[in-house]
């Protein structure tokens, strides 16, 4: 079979977008918005049906699912879970089977990442109590919020896609439980075979002081002296900030006055003779502020520790996420302490704290960042940047609130769905608007609880498979996975499907490798006149099992850095597990989903 022009041209397009996807030099939003003009100037999509993708009601579907999963989390639906994991004991394997069993429960009725960021405290926090590396229960438990999404409809974005594309065949759309005999089995050998040995392939960080905090800061505190004769004295902290910032690194971050400790003291607070500041400095640029300012060295008295928080000031890990602003910046440039009133007074990367000037790296993707403030202004820097927070000092689990309510307008949204009383997108955003209206979900909550960069990408790569399928170009593919199935049993045919799936998510988001691979599986299916369905759900499971990479999917992303893992580690645990999903999911949906015979549209 000959390529046309327009198939030539759409070709080169995905091929570009893939690249694009994989160097992730740009956000892959903009990159699929790219593709996007790029297919309609080519005039393989017409102007009005360029943006036909947004209305989709997979795209509406995943917003709603996003809102609702804000809404548990709020109501404390988790942090009832997260009090009772606290109290596993100290066996590593009765922590990730635990931990580990928590995420894949959870991540099965909500947002994977959701239900990733609410347990990694606790996974970080049980590791430490222990003395052993967070390395050995962090990547366990982004796997299972990874195998939980399978479970349901709503687990993760290639299901809801994956049964939009079902409706495209002329069948009713997949609906909520359609997925439970094969996801369940999948999530559940996944779950075992994490817990009894999939943790012992992680790769164990540990050291000498794996059992103290990864920023040591007592040992980067000192305290100076303010001397009658200093001419700071009557001059504001701000004042003294700001002549810091032009010589050293050096950061404020308490002071002392007679008896009275100042945690973080305010901008506009006037230095006194006999004032002890304590200052967060190396020793090269404490010298260069005794130096600069005449204050005088005086010897840290006490648990300078202690000193540094009170319950109003507070010490907090965050970890810089993929869809920050904060990368490519640096902490001088946003002024974090002047215009958010936050210290940083310490970066980690790669589980290794940063011992060159702070204030002058250039943040990346995955950075540990030790934060000092309020609660107040910690929790809306964190909201500003869109940072995840890890473990505080003492850890503290949200109290559950109004947790029967949430779960009775999100079961209540299910089950309408799973009877078809309602469809799934109608369904589930009358549930998100039920949150808001009854205050488990704040107006300004919604628009954040949203991952828009997935919808954009969404929206998107909707009219591009479109454009596939309509220039022939998936049936191009398809003419040529036909001709090698040929030669293999069924069986191996769908084991083809879903492990071409299952690499293609590795390197791209696994939304978009569901968008790009439902069309050729239902033109696969034709072609072999057969029910698309197994096909379909070869896709589902091939595109939600990212496990060898860590920019396959955001769980992996997120638990990189607090890891301290490599890119080469995922792969160690990854592909065992990949095998093991491969052999259970292709029998189970030869047998749940046959290959019938069937008439495709």
């Amino acid at each position: 079979m000959s390529v046309t022009f327009d198939q030539a041209v759409v070709f080169i397009i995905l091929a570009v977008t893939l690249v694009f996807f994989v160097w992730g030099r740009w956000r892959y939003d903009l990159v699929a918005l790219t593709a996007l003009m790029l297919v309609f100037i080519a005039g393989l999509v017409p102007a009005d049906q360029a943006f036909l993708g947004f209305g989709h009601p997979a795209v509406v579907t995943v917003a709603a699912v996003l809102v609702m999963s804000r809404g548990l989390l709020n109501a404390g639906v988790v942090d009832v879970l997260s009090r009772r994991l606290a109290k596993v004991g100290d066996r590593p394997t009765a922590q990730t089977a635990t931990l580990t069993g928590a995420v894949v429960l959870c991540s099965s009725a909500m947002n994977n990442v959701g239900a990733l960021a609410l347990l990694m405290p606790v996974a970080i926090w049980m590791s430490r109590r222990s003395g052993r590396s967070p390395s050995l229960l962090l990547m366990p438990l982004a796997f299972g919020s990874l195998i939980g999404g399978l479970v349901t409809l709503i687990g993760t974005p290639p299901n809801i896609i994956i049964a939009a594309y079902r409706a495209e065949t002329g069948a009713p759309a997949f609906g909520m439980f359609d997925f439970v005999p094969v996801g369940t089995a999948v999530a559940l050998v996944g779950w075992l075979f994490i817990a009894v040995l999939g943790w012992r392939l992680t790769p164990k960080r540990d050291s000498a002081n794996a059992t103290e905090d990864l920023f040591e800061i007592e040992n980067y505190i000192s305290e100076v002296i303010i001397p009658e004769t200093s001419k700071l004295v009557g001059r504001t902290i701000f004042h003294l900030t700001s002549q810091l910032e032009k010589e050293t690194e050096a950061t404020v971050v308490g002071l002392v006055r007679g008896e009275r400790h100042i945690p973080a003291p305010s901008w506009y607070e006037e230095i006194q003779a006999g004032d002890i500041l304590m200052v967060e400095a190396t020793p090269e640029d404490l010298k260069a502020l005794i130096d600069t300012t005449g204050f005088e060295l005086a010897e840290c008295k006490g648990d300078c520790k202690a000193t540094l928080g009170s319950d109003e000031i507070r010490l907090l890990e965050a970890v810089v996420t993929m869809d920050s602003p904060l990368p490519g910046k640096t902490a001088a440039s946003l002024h974090l302490r002047r215009d958010y009133g936050v210290n940083l007074l310490a970066i980690a990367r790669r589980g290794r704290r940063l011992k060159r000037r702070i204030g002058q790296t250039q943040f990346i993707i995955g950075d540990i960042l030790l934060l000092q403030g309020s609660e107040e202004a910690l929790q809306a820097t964190l909201k500003t940047f869109n940072c995840l927070p890890l473990a505080e000092r003492k850890l503290r689990i949200g109290e559950p609130r109004r947790v029967l309510l949430a779960v009775g307008i999100f079961a209540a949204a299910m089950l309408l769905s799973a009877l078809n009383l309602l469809p799934v997108q109608i369904s589930f955003t009358a549930a998100a608007v039920v949150m808001v209206i009854v205050g488990l979900v704040s107006p300004a909550d919604i628009y954040e609880s949203i991952d828009w960069p997935v919808i954009v990408l969404l929206g998107a790569m909707f009219p591009l498979g479109h454009a596939l399928e309509s220039t022939g170009g998936a049936q191009l593919i398809a003419a040529q996975l036909l001709r090698l199935s040929e030669g293999i049993s069924p069986m191996a045919t769908l084991a083809v499907i879903l492990v071409g799936t299952m690499l293609l998510s590795n390197v791209v988001n696994n939304a978009a490798a569901a968008v790009l691979m439902a069309p050729i599986a239902i033109t696969l299916a034709r072609g072999m006149g057969v029910s698309a369905d197994p096909l379909l759900m070869a896709v589902a499971v091939g595109a939600s099992c990212a496990f060898l990479t860590p920019v396959g999917h955001q769980s992996n992303a997120l638990v990189m850095a607090p890891g301290g893992y490599q890119f080469g580690d995922y792969w160690r645990l990854g592909l065992p597990l990949s095998a093991l999903v491969t052999m259970v999911a292709v029998p189970l949906i030869f047998w749940f989903w046959p290959l019938t015979p069937a008439t495709i549209p």
